[in-house]
C-alpha cells in the first residue's frame, strides 16, 4: 500500500470482490444521528433512520482486504440513501445477490484509514473513487434491470 501521509490513510488502487449484503445499515437518530442500540429505542425524536455500514472485500495488487465502508462513501457506491437502498430491497428480495454481480470487479482509488473505534476490526474506506468512466452507482443499474421505478429510490 502506499502511505499518502501522516494522518490521512493510505491510498490504493483496488477492485471489489465482494459485499456482503447480510447486514448493510445501522439505525441511528434522525436528529442527532447517535446510533440507537434497537428498534425500538428512541432518542431526540420519534423517527429513525437507517445508515450503510458496509463490510466488503477489495483486492489491491497485492493482498486481499476486509473493510468497512460507512454511509457517506457508500452512498457513492449505492447512489441512494441506506433507507433508499432498504425500502427497494424489500419489493426485490434477491437485490443483494445482483447487488455483487454488479459491483463486483469495479476498479477504485480508496484511502484506508485505520478505524476510529479501539475494538474495530477493519480498516475504513475513508474515500472512493471509480477509476470506470462507465461506473454507475448500483441503484441505477437496479433499477433497470428490476424494470423498477420506486419513489423512494427516485433522486
Amino acid at each position: 500500500m502506499e502511505e499518502e501521509g501522516e494522518g490521512s490513510g493510505k491510498r490504493v488502487i483496488c477492485s471489489i470482490l465482494a459485499i456482503d449484503h447480510t447486514d448493510m445499515y445501522y439505525r441511528v437518530c434522525s436528529v442527532c444521528e447517535r446510533t440507537l442500540p434497537n428498534p425500538t429505542f428512541l432518542c431526540h425524536s420519534s423517527s429513525s433512520k437507517r445508515l450503510f455500514r458496509i463490510l466488503m472485500s477489495v483486492a489491491t495488487d497485492t493482498e486481499v482486504l476486509t473493510v468497512i465502508c460507512f454511509d457517506r462513501v457508500a452512498r457513492l457506491l449505492f447512489g441512494c440513501s441506506a433507507d433508499d437502498y432498504f425500502h427497494f430491497a424489500k419489493l426485490h428480495p434477491f437485490s443483494g445477490d445482483s447487488l455483487n454481480q454488479i459491483l463486483q470487479g469495479e476498479i477504485f482509488a480508496i484511502t484506508l484509514s485505520k478505524p476510529m473505534n479501539a475494538n474495530a476490526q477493519h480498516l475504513r474506506v475513508a474515500s472512493a473513487l471509480p477509476l470506470s468512466s462507465s461506473f454507475q452507482p448500483a441503484i441505477q443499474i437496479l433499477r433497470q434491470s428490476y424494470g423498477s421505478s420506486h419513489p423512494l429510490t427516485k433522486h
